[in-house]
């Protein structure tokens, strides 16, 4: 563990270095003044339009880090040529790429916590004071940290085996199709042989369900979250990204870096 903590470490600390996290501030300014104007002009919604609004730029800004960034973790090594001289030493490859998985995860989980906090100090400014069920705000962000890290996870993966430009590509891909994910199991009103129907339900269950954590909605429209329901995403993401991870692992180790 302690080789994995140290790759992470350094992962972050680059993370940093490039300016990822320096949108927070510029993110944070922005929220409070869409939180005052919002308020000023829409009288009774400004809650639902403010928090709507903050967790979509979240989730938005957070997609961009996690596919860009996430894709050049092994890449950027190579093409620096720092990844031999890592590998040289005594650590192992899944090491490597575990390391950077979590260290991503770390730069994403301060970037989405700073700015969960930001969009909830622009709440305070709209409605004072605020109520309880303001706090699921915070569960939203988290759910979207778990997307998040099951982006890294992919874009980890295609970056084992194909290039950076293909890499992004099927990441974002793969999001796309795991946003409908879970229509392809409900379909109605579309006329298909049962055998495709059978193929597509089937697909469906390994396809990424990013549904599973998407309660912005709910959030904005001052509903509650079910603790079940934080409990299954987290399951949920922890499962399939272990998975996920193991895979990309077995890819890497087989990879003639040569």
């Amino acid at each position: 563990m302690k080789n994995v903590l140290t790759v992470a470490a350094n992962t972050f600390r680059e993370a940093v270095r490039d300016r990822v996290l320096y949108n927070l501030v510029v993110f944070a300014l922005l929220m409070i003044a869409a939180a005052i104007f919002v308020g000023q002009i829409s009288i009774g919604i400004e809650q639902s339009i403010i928090v709507s609004l903050g967790l979509t730029a979240i989730s938005v800004i957070g997609l961009f880090i996690a596919v860009f960034i996430g894709v050049g973790l092994v890449s950027k090594e190579m093409d620096k040529r720092t990844l031999y001289a890592l590998l040289a030493k005594p650590l192992e490859r899944w090491q490597f790429l575990l390391g950077k998985f979590f260290g991503l995860v770390l730069t994403l989980a301060v970037n989405t916590a700073a700015m969960g906090i930001g969009l909830f100090l622009a709440l305070w400014v709209v409605k004072h004071p605020l109520e309880k069920v303001d706090l699921y705000v915070f569960v939203a962000v988290y759910l979207i940290l778990l997307k998040l890290a099951l982006i890294v996870a992919l874009a980890l993966l295609f970056s084992c085996f194909t290039t950076q430009f293909l890499a992004i590509l099927f990441t974002a891909m793969l999001y796309v199709a795991g946003v409908f994910a879970a229509g392809l199991r409900t379909m109605q009103g579309v006329n298909l042989p049962s055998s495709t129907t059978a193929m597509l339900h089937g697909i469906s269950y390994v396809l990424p369900n990013f549904e599973n954590f998407n309660v912005m909605a709910a959030v904005a429209h001052g509903a509650g979250v079910p603790g079940s329901m934080v409990l299954y995403a987290t399951a949920y993401a922890v499962v399939y990204g272990a998975v996920v991870l193991a895979t990309a692992a077995m890819v890497f180790s087989r990879r003639d870096l040569k």
